[in-house]
């Protein structure tokens, strides 16, 4: 396997990654200010606790470091762009004491803590080994005080693990496997986004109401802990629910570029719904090809985990009545306040309107912020024990909380269906939004996949 990140380059015009470091113009603001803090302000410091992971080193200099792997290469890459965006956007918003920030983290001036805030970022080709051989590099030379990234779960899973190895925090990015807050739960860890439980319980009951009982279902399954574990929900839910039957399950491997194998199974199988798991550039494949094959829209097309920028790849005629759950549309911002708020500011500074996966991670860094801005403290437990509080507070989708149980946020599902292209008010007015789902009915119990999650020290 090819190391991406061996190279230790961004493609931020080529710079090396150690300068690619997002902080607000008022870093030097920040540093002097800390001096003048008072002393009840400051975070607890080493006399207080034994060192843990990176603390307190990563915590001494006038500003703190995230460190993001992100694919910026492979077949989820797109997606690991628009993740980029929206930590960077973020990053920025928190060193400057942003509006919105401080709709959701109140006590965030300039920085947290009196702190700018750093971002580091590698590229994880969306392959475990890359994402954790990146945060070592983060912790080792920059010590880093959280780690973000993933977009495959399979990477999410390999950094909880790491993250509960390292005692630093790690906030979820993308990530739709149900082991990710289920059997392979780190008490470092968070999630922010939906996940395979809470979409099919979200969508199910959309496509039954739309088209009845006793369907029959092919299904398109990446071969890995995403696909497995959200092919498993939308069929559980579809057979219980409805007595929909899966008729053959297509499962490949990530990156396949000739889906025709899979599509000449489905073909044959009698299907009457492509339920459609694969993600990234694979899901834009297999869908431009079952166009191409003649499935669809013979076959209903259903995408049970949306992925960011589908529409705008494979074009409005291809996704014209396709059902899909996800995380956030931009035009909740008729619908919630932070949101329209959200999608200005993004619009401003990256020039379209924001995908979901950007969403995740502006709300990630967010949600941060304000849990360590609330505990008062850097040191990982406090701000761990912070998110255990299950404190409600307002997001782009409404309020939210976590559970504390399995670290997995309470938070709505929705539900959209492709627009016609004639219907379309712009040219990014993809989706209708169908349903907002709360999030709590759709959630197993925090144990019911495994969860156990580990110590604080």
């Amino acid at each position: 396997m090819t190391d991406q990140n061996s190279k230790d380059k961004t493609r931020s015009g080529g710079l090396s990654r150690r300068t690619v470091l997002i902080a607000g113009a008022g870093a030097g603001m920040a540093a002097g200010g800390s001096l003048l803090m008072p002393d009840f302000f400051r975070p607890a410091l080493a006399a207080d606790h034994p060192p843990l992971g990176t603390w307190p080193a990563g915590t001494k200099g006038s500003s703190v470091t995230i460190g993001a792997a992100v694919p910026r290469t492979g077949a989820y890459a797109v997606q690991g762009e628009d993740e980029l965006k929206g930590m960077q956007l973020a990053v920025e918003h928190i060193n400057e004491g942003h509006a919105l920030i401080k709709k959701i983290a109140p006590k965030v001036k300039k920085g947290v803590l009196g702190k700018q805030v750093k971002l580091v970022v590698a590229d994880s080709g969306a392959k475990p080994n890359n994402a954790v051989q990146a945060q070592q590099r983060f912790i080792n030379e920059d010590k880093i005080i959280a780690m973000t990234g993933s977009t495959s779960s399979a990477v999410a899973v390999a950094l909880n693990k790491f993250a509960e190895r390292e005692k630093i925090l790690y906030l979820v990015a993308i990530s739709g496997s149900n082991d990710t807050t289920g059997k392979d739960c780190a008490r470092y860890s968070f999630r922010q986004c939906f996940y395979g439980q809470t979409a099919a319980s979200a969508i199910g009951p959309v496509l039954i109401k739309h088209f009845g009982k006793n369907r029959k279902a092919a299904f398109m399954t990446p071969d890995y802990t995403y696909g497995h574990t959200v092919t498993k929900s939308v069929d559980d839910y579809l057979s219980t629910h409805a007595g929909w039957k899966m008729v053959t399950n297509q499962v490949s491997p990530l990156g396949t570029q000739d889906f025709s194998q899979y599509l000449t199974n489905i073909a044959n199988s009698g299907a009457e719904f492509i339920v459609n798991v694969n993600w990234g550039r694979d899901a834009v494949l297999s869908i431009q090809q079952a166009k191409q094959f003649g499935l669809t829209p013979k076959m209903t097309m259903v995408v049970p985990y949306q992925i960011p920028f589908l529409a705008k790849e494979v074009g409005p005629a291809l996704t014209e009545g396709v059902f899909a759950a996800t995380d956030f549309w931009w035009t909740l911002e008729d619908k919630y306040p932070l949101a329209k708020m959200f999608v200005a500011a993004f619009h401003k500074k990256y020039g379209y309107r924001p995908e979901w996966g950007a969403e995740n991670a502006y709300m990630q860094f967010a949600i941060w912020a304000r849990m360590v801005s609330e505990a008062g403290s850097f040191y990982p437990p406090d701000v761990i024990k912070q998110y255990e509080k299950g404190e409600t507070f307002p997001s782009m989708v409404g309020d939210v909380h976590f559970r504390a149980a399995d670290h997995q946020l309470v938070r709505p599902v929705i539900v959209v269906r492709g627009k016609k292209p004639s219907a379309m008010k712009n040219k990014e007015d993809y989706w209708e939004v169908l349903e907002v789902v709360p999030g709590a009915p759709l959630m197993q119990k925090p144990d019911a996949f495994g969860c156990h999650l580990g110590s604080y020290t």
